[in-house]
């Protein structure tokens, strides 16, 4: 049959063989739900938030563009009409009519600069009433003759009220006025006086103060005046505004790092090369106020997840506190503790699960108890029954030989082998009676010392061997190592002699083997005692080791293994029995024995140097009732 291995003491529970996982308290997850909601609250208030106020500071900005080139539109009509009334005043003057009396060029010129400081314009020019430019004043070079020449030509063909002129990377917007001698519809043509007014970026700058935006003039797609960084008026953005057609709707653009609102407006009227005014929204100087807007929403959840975890600390600990006394009391339950204090006050639900708790820890207490008491009567019961029908018998056995040897015609065979009879049934008892006391003592009657657990083993061989039905088995004993260690060697003794006799037994008559082999590692000392016999039953293996469990043995005890059992664990030591491949019953017994704390008993005593023991058989406390005799011997 095949076993496997199992512990002396039972199986174990099913606690130390499943890991526990670690899982967060309840206090925790409170903290950590708070956390997560204040977070995601904030974040959806943020993010909702931050979409408004983007929304309305597009439209604002949208908005206020719009306002802006409706504001510049009727601003520049009221311009026009202004420099257009101030062109005409001019052209009537009696100097400039006079001036355009004489044919000579250089004395036009001359005497046109006094006309031109009263015009106060950026551009004076003069024409005859041939078309020749006949004087020319500029505040800033660059501006030639030509360049007059062919705008003035172009000018004629429009019919707007004011035209727009543009030279030397100087754009002018120019009010052409005839100048008659006489009336305009009697008069006779003198020429045409012109005056322009630079388009600069000192004009875009007062634009954009009035604007609150950058704006930039073009002529075609060249900007010629702008409140722009140089890098900005270079950005692809800016050309896209500048070539596309005008429009109502502001529209996105990158400027350079900066994020615009764009608009346009057409200035050029029906002029072939266009003449606009591009205004720039800042979108993100308009956002500059979001961030700090989002920095303080983000101090405002900090502080609100700080709050919150607080009360929710407060308000979990106030639920939690009587959860974990409650918690507590389990925890003592599974220890054994039936008398934890619990705090049942209160009357919500936590405090009547405690008050159920409670009473149910008292039943269970009660029927531990009771339990206890049927289980100890039990025992005593079959200890009774065991005990009385063991000494019964050899109390039956000793008076029906000691009649026989009242009759005087036996022979002195016959008496000897009566007494021997008599002598079998007193060593019966006694074995009996030995093995309760033993099975009775408590750790404290350990007397540890420092001995070799190969000399045991040699002892309890012997004692065996002295039986009368083994005297001829074969035992092999194999010692690996020092295997040294505290114990109590009498006790061990009696452990290893109930296993090798159980052993012997169990080994068949013919080929019987037994063997024991000694080692220690990492200071444990394991003792195997093996056998070549047909192994545990299957009724007896789950009680192998329970007192007055006895199996195919006619005088057995069961009281042998039980012993072996309580001896090792005295010695905190552990016993188990398994089945091996080639057919062998092997009984391994482990002993932490290195130190004399590992076997739990104090002694102030002086730990003595190691004595070899007597290999003879002899105890050297051969009054100890504990002593191995040679006829004891224990049921499996």
């Amino acid at each position: 049959m095949t076993f496997s291995t199992e512990s002396a003491t039972g199986p174990r529970s099913a606690e130390s063989g499943v890991a526990l996982v670690s899982r967060p308290r309840l206090r925790t997850r409170f903290l950590l739900s708070m956390l997560l909601i204040t977070a995601g609250l904030t974040t959806t208030s943020l993010l909702l938030v931050r979409r408004s106020v983007q929304s309305n500071i597009r439209q604002e900005i949208a908005v206020n563009l719009r306002n802006s080139v409706g504001t510049f539109g009727i601003f520049q009509r009221q311009r026009e009409l202004m420099l257009t009334r101030s062109a005409e005043l001019l052209a009537d003057l009696p100097i400039t009519r006079s001036m355009m009396t004489s044919r000579d060029p250089v004395t036009i010129q001359d005497a046109s600069q006094d006309v031109w400081q009263i015009a106060g314009g950026d551009l004076f020019v003069l024409v005859d009433r041939s078309g020749k430019v006949v004087a020319l004043h500029t505040r800033t070079a660059g501006f030639t003759r030509e360049d007059a020449d062919k705008f003035f030509h172009q000018s004629l063909d429009e019919e707007s009220r004011s035209h727009w002129w543009y030279g030397a990377h100087h754009l002018y917007q120019v009010f052409v006025q005839p100048i008659y001698f006489g009336s305009k519809v009697d008069g006779h043509l003198f020429g045409f006086l012109v005056v322009g007014y630079e388009i600069d970026n000192r004009l875009a700058q007062d634009v954009a103060k009035v604007a609150a935006s950058q704006v930039a003039f073009s002529f075609g797609d060249e900007v010629v005046a702008t409140t722009l960084t140089p890098s900005q008026t270079q950005s692809r953005g800016l050309q896209d505004l500048l070539t596309a057609p005008p429009q109502s709707d502001p529209r996105d653009i990158d400027v350079g790092n900066e994020h615009f609102l764009g608009t346009s407006l057409e200035l050029s009227g029906q002029q072939a090369i266009p003449v606009r005014l591009c205004v720039l929204g800042s979108y993100d100087q308009a956002a500059k106020f979001l961030n700090q807007l989002n920095r303080l929403l983000l101090l405002l959840g900090f502080a609100a997840i700080l709050i919150g975890s607080a009360l929710v600390f407060f308000v979990s600990h106030t639920f939690t506190r009587p959860l974990a006394n409650l918690v507590e009391g389990v925890r003592a339950l599974e220890r054994g503790d039936f008398h934890h204090p619990l705090d049942s006050r209160g009357g919500d639900e936590v405090a009547d699960l405690t008050r159920v708790f409670d009473r149910m820890r008292t039943s269970l207490l009660k029927s531990q108890r009771d339990l206890l008491e049927a289980e100890q009567l039990a025992t005593i019961g079959r200890m009774a029954s065991s005990i009385s029908h063991d000494l019964r018998h050899s109390l039956a056995a000793i008076v029906a030989n000691s009649e026989f040897l009242c009759d005087s015609h036996l022979t002195p065979a016959q008496r000897e082998e009566l007494y021997q009879e008599v002598q079998s049934g007193v060593n019966l008892m006694t074995d009996l009676i030995d093995s309760l006391l033993e099975f009775a003592r408590t750790r404290e009657s350990l007397s540890p010392a420092y001995n070799n657990a190969c000399d045991s083993v040699q002892r309890a061989v012997q004692a065996v061997r002295l039986h009368p039905r083994h005297h001829d088995s074969s035992i092999d004993v194999r010692c690996n190592g020092l295997c040294s260690g505290w114990f109590d060697s009498r006790k061990l003794e009696r452990a290893l002699y109930n296993l090798l006799l159980n052993a012997c037994e169990a080994s068949p008559a013919s080929g019987g083997r037994v063997e024991v082999a000694v080692s220690e590692n990492a200071g444990t000392i394991a003792i195997e005692v093996s056998d070549n016999g047909p192994g545990v039953a299957d009724s007896i293996r789950d009680k192998l080791f329970h007192p007055f469990v006895s199996y195919g043995k006619e005088n057995g005890t069961g009281l042998g293994l039980a012993v072996v059992q309580k001896i090792v664990q005295d010695h905190r030591g552990e016993i188990v029995v398994e089945r091996t491949p080639n057919a062998r019953t092997v009984f391994r017994i482990l002993l932490p024995g290195r130190s004399r704390e590992s076997v739990g008993v104090a002694d102030s005593t002086r730990v003595p140097s190691f004595v070899p023991a007597r290999r003879d058989g002899a105890d050297p406390d051969s009054n100890d009732p504990d002593s191995i005799s040679a006829s004891g011997h224990s049921g499996q």
